[in-house]
């Protein structure tokens, strides 16, 4: 059975193709802003950071400099994938009994106790001096001029930045800045940011020390102390990045990489292990069988994922047993064909040997860049230091306060990441750069992509259109418990009702629900011609854009 994109009931969009270099992210000001860097003679890695630039001016609940970055660069002159961790720590002063003496169980969802340093101008930093070829001046010049003049806010965007006001309302720079007359821009509307120009002509000038160590750290430090939050000065300033390198398993002849903990990049990896094993092609896309052993396999990975993944400086991470065929066969095992699984704890692995913007650069030399960045819940903590005009993420929420959990908060300690880039390979060489943005959805949709190209031939677009799945489940790595009953199935229109019903029949509590599904974008390099193939799907105002 082969999936017919002529039957989809959803837009579709063409594939983008171009013979030179492409980009593909969640707003077209954004990729053009990219391809102008590419156009003028910058690499893949100058254009990714002059794209994340444009988004935090555009798309502003989505990423910023207030957030952390992840990266996968292929560099084509050395053949080399490099991965980058760019992600921050938790203060300093940020200890499990500070919270339990203020009468937390769990890292507040509100407030500035949720922050973690940011990483990403140190991202930023990094990826420049080791790969770019222009300034970080030249990288930010769209960006600042958007920020300066303004841009229209586009559709998509317009209607999650209204689904923050609440979050924003109690904080009234936040307000100043993000709800000029007291409420979100309408779709079209023209907004600026000029504080947020302001930060950006410091960052240009001064590099990543105008961040961690000059005007926009004293104002970050003042912002956290008048809040009430735990930030130094030595938070900021003794932050710094990692390279990390990828890690991989092979899927039908594909090479699919991620990055390791303390993201959840393996967590797709580890469902990709366990799919192989069936012949999916032969039960067919979105049927009854295959979404069921779907379900179940993210169900598995994502019992692991709740608790072994975290900070690997902190405990021990067992990626190399979790992403071993053995384990996946006997994690396969345990699934019922017929039956969804009601309780499912985590594997065994050790005794047996612990909202986002996303984009993707494909330069002429085909270089290769899958880029992610975030502040986690939209405009993260919702907090907009003075004059800065960005807010600070909240990924520091992702840690758990139990102390025997191994995302167990503690000082200067990464907090389990849900942002991951991923990168595909064939023979040694890039054959898709994507991701697919959206908190815990990212990996169970990076799974559903790629089972759309390899298991049922679809293109990069048809991949990224088609109906999607979302399982939520029984933990999380803080250590909360999210849905009993061995969690519930949400499923988009296009998923026919008689595979809806057998699900329902099998166990599964399943409903329709028309939002929640990420958003994809991706570039494959098609390894006859060298042509560059690039989608992104109309969940989000994006595009791709090639020449």
């Amino acid at each position: 059975m082969r999936y017919d994109p002529h039957t989809y009931r959803g837009s579709r969009r063409s594939v983008v193709m171009a013979p030179g270099g492409m980009v593909a992210t969640s707003q077209p000001l954004a990729a053009q802003a990219g391809i102008e860097i590419l156009k003028s003679g910058g690499n893949a890695i100058d254009a990714a950071i002059a794209v994340n630039a444009v988004l935090g001016v555009v798309e502003p609940m989505s990423c910023g400099i207030g957030g952390d970055l992840f990266a996968i660069v292929w560099e084509a002159e050395s053949g080399e994938l490099t991965g980058l961790n760019a992600s921050g720590r938790a203060p300093y002063a940020a200890t499990i009994d500070h919270y339990a003496g203020l009468g937390h169980d769990y890292v507040p969802g509100t407030g500035p106790l949720n922050w973690s340093v940011p990483g990403c101008v140190d991202g930023w930093s990094c990826l420049l001096d080791r790969f770019g070829t222009r300034s970080l001046e030249q990288v930010l010049e769209p960006a600042i001029a958007y920020a300066e003049n303004g841009f229209p806010v586009s559709d998509i965007i317009a209607r999650d930045w209204a689904g923050s006001t609440a979050l924003l309302t109690p904080w009234p720079e936040s307000v100043r800045v993000y709800l000029p007359g007291g409420k979100a821009p309408e779709p079209g509307a023209v907004f600026r940011n000029p504080d947020l120009a302001h930060s950006y002509r410091l960052l240009a000038e001064g590099g990543r020390d105008a961040f961690y160590e000059g005007e926009i750290a004293e104002a970050v430090v003042a912002c956290s102390r008048d809040a009430g939050g735990l930030f130094s000065p030595e938070d900021l300033r003794d932050h710094a990045t990692t390279w990390d390198d990828p890690v991989s398993v092979d899927y039908r002849g594909h090479t699919v990489w991620e990055l390791p903990p303390s993201g959840q990049g393996i967590a797709a990896l580890q469902m990709l292990n366990i799919l192989e094993g069936y012949d999916l092609a032969e039960t067919g896309c979105l049927s009854t069988e295959t979404l069921h052993l779907q379900i179940e396999a993210k169900k598995l990975a994502y019992a692991d994922r709740a608790v072994f993944y975290a900070d690997p400086a902190f405990t021990d991470v067992p990626v190399e047993v979790l992403l071993s065929k053995d384990y996946a066969d006997r994690q396969r095992a345990r699934i019922d064909p017929r039956r969804a699984a009601v309780d499912v704890p985590a594997g065994d692995p050790v005794l047996q040997h612990g909202d986002t913007a996303y984009m993707t650069v494909v330069d002429e030399a085909r270089n290769a860049v899958s880029f992610i960045q975030s502040i986690f819940r939209g405009f993260g903590s919702g907090i907009v230091p003075e004059r800065t005009g960005f807010p600070i993420q909240n990924r520091g929420q992702l840690f758990s306060l139990d102390p025997t959990h191994r995302n167990a908060l503690a000082p200067h300690k990464r907090p389990f990441h849900t942002i991951i880039p991923a990168m595909v390979t064939r023979d040694g060489k890039p054959w898709l750069t994507f991701g697919l943005m959206g908190g815990a959805m990212q990996p169970q949709g990076h799974v559903q992509v790629l089972c759309n190209m390899i298991d049922f031939g679809m293109d990069v677009q048809e991949a990224g259109d088609a109906p999607r799945f979302q399982h939520f489940g029984s933990a999380e790595p803080t250590g909360a418990s999210m849905e009993a009953g061995g969690g519930r199935v949400n499923v988009e229109e296009g998923i026919e009702e008689a595979a809806f019903r057998r699900l329902a029949e099998m166990g599964h509590r399943i409903s329709r629900s028309a939002h929640g599904y990420g958003g994809y974008q991706a570039i494959r390099i098609d390894p006859e011609s060298g042509m560059l193939h690039g989608a992104s799907e109309p969940r989000k105002d994006g595009c791709a854009i090639g020449y």
